[in-house]
């Protein structure tokens, strides 16, 4: 099946409540300890106003936010992302992305993905993401 996307196409934006559940919940199923991602009074002694998202959270959502664009079989290659602004409980991410390009191969269509997420204080994560969806695949 080919990818029913088109070069510069824009995605549709999806929103992602920053709660401090998620925040907590995403540092500890990614084995990440740091008390600046659970603790907000550790947190806070180490200059951050409140707990704050870890990169790998937010490397799930980038790549949660793509493969649902693409479909059920869509298959995760490469995800090259970089964080600016902390994702701190209270805010909403808005999470963008535009089809930069698509090839057609024999074991399906292969997309890259720019995608930006924005939060209140400004672009939390940039980067792009390189998708599959396989022969067969569904779009």
């Amino acid at each position: 099946m080919t990818v029913t996307r088109a070069r510069g196409e824009e995605l549709p934006p999806l929103e992602i409540p920053i709660t401090r559940t998620l925040i907590v919940a995403g540092a500890i199923a990614s084995r990440d300890y740091q008390d600046v991602h659970h603790d907000a009074e550790l947190a806070r002694a180490k200059g951050s106003p409140d707990v704050f998202m870890n990169i790998l959270t937010t490397n799930g959502l980038v790549g949660r936010y793509v493969t649902d664009q693409f479909g059920p079989t869509a298959v995760l290659r490469k995800v090259a992302i970089r964080l600016g602004a902390p994702n701190y409980p209270g805010d909403t991410m808005v999470l963008t992305g535009t089809v930069e390009n698509i090839e057609a191969g024999p074991g399906g269509d292969t997309a890259v993905v720019r995608v930006v997420g924005v939060n209140g204080i400004g672009k939390h994560v940039t980067g792009t993401v390189t998708v599959t969806v396989p022969a067969g695949g569904a779009a």
